[in-house]
């Protein structure tokens, strides 16, 4: 359950912005596990609306679908209908997860390390947690990949965080740095092998070009920086997009702002694996 997003209420929109990045890179990293990929049976941890399931589910041969949210896991199971038994969904935390031991091909979580209510000064905790459960419930040469975001692509690889530079370090506060992530792999057992960034992808997909979508609430609930953002500060964003619109300078803005992502990407896949 993420510790400051209300996806009970959002998982209905979640999915209108919001597509899966980096999935080949994922099965790149799964075709390394102990057994066949056609064979292999994938955790999704904080699966959410099951959109990195669905599209993985056409190559590897089951998934184990987790997550605390009950709206998230509703829309999963109807987007994942047509895969019959070869996806199982779980209402459970990530940190006590309801497998045995050795039991899992795969483990992949994407996009969720940053709702966890965790503590940087303390070396994140929460995350370890994880990790070492991660680690638990793999197979020996058990295959984890984490889509998360470098602290570069959390300052310059979204035009719109720079409408809300206040709640953009707040989120970029909760995510590990990669060199730490890759510190806390290494204490929690497992073996790093790769960071792979995909540059051209974008989490809202096409819907992230448009220069006028956060005027939309829906569009807004593509992306959880906006829940870290007080009321005041939205009217102020929403009301600057609206005057450069007037001005005719909008989309010059987002071209200008948007211009590192086409270097850096917007997500960074970590390939580790379990001894």
């Amino acid at each position: 359950m993420s510790s400051y997003e209300d996806y009970t209420r959002k998982s209905g929109n979640y999915d209108k912005t919001r597509e899966p990045v980096g999935t080949e890179i994922l099965v790149g990293c799964f075709a390394h596990a102990p057994v066949p990929l056609n064979r292999t049976v994938v955790l999704d941890a904080g699966c959410g609306t099951g959109s990195y399931s669905d599209a993985l589910l056409g190559y590897v041969g089951r998934i184990e679908a987790v997550d605390l949210n009950p709206g998230m896991l509703e829309v999963a199971a109807g987007k994942l209908a047509w895969a019959g038994d070869r996806v199982s969904f779980h209402p459970s935390r990530i940190d006590e997860l309801p497998f045995d031991d050795a039991t899992l091909d795969g483990v992949m979580i994407n996009q969720v390390l940053h709702h966890l209510p965790d503590d940087p000064a303390e070396g994140f905790p929460a995350h370890r947690k994880v990790f070492r459960e991660f680690s638990r419930v793999l197979k020996p040469g058990g295959i984890l990949t984490v889509s998360t975001c470098s602290q570069e692509q959390l300052r310059h690889g979204y035009w719109h965080y720079h409408l809300i530079p206040e709640a953009a370090d707040a989120l970029r506060n909760r995510y590990v740095p990669l060199d730490e992530l890759l510190e806390i792999l290494d204490d929690c057992g497992l073996a790093r092998r790769g960071t792979f960034a995909p540059i051209d992808a974008t989490v809202q997909g096409d819907a992230y070009f448009d220069p006028r979508g956060p005027l939309s609430k829906e569009w807004r609930d593509g992306d959880s920086v906006w829940s870290l953002v007080a009321e005041d500060r939205l009217n102020r964003a929403l009301s600057r997009i609206r005057k450069l619109d007037e001005r005719g300078e909008l989309e010059a803005y987002v071209a200008r702002n948007d211009a590192p992502r086409a270097h850096i990407g917007q997500a960074t896949v970590v390939f580790a694996s379990r001894p």
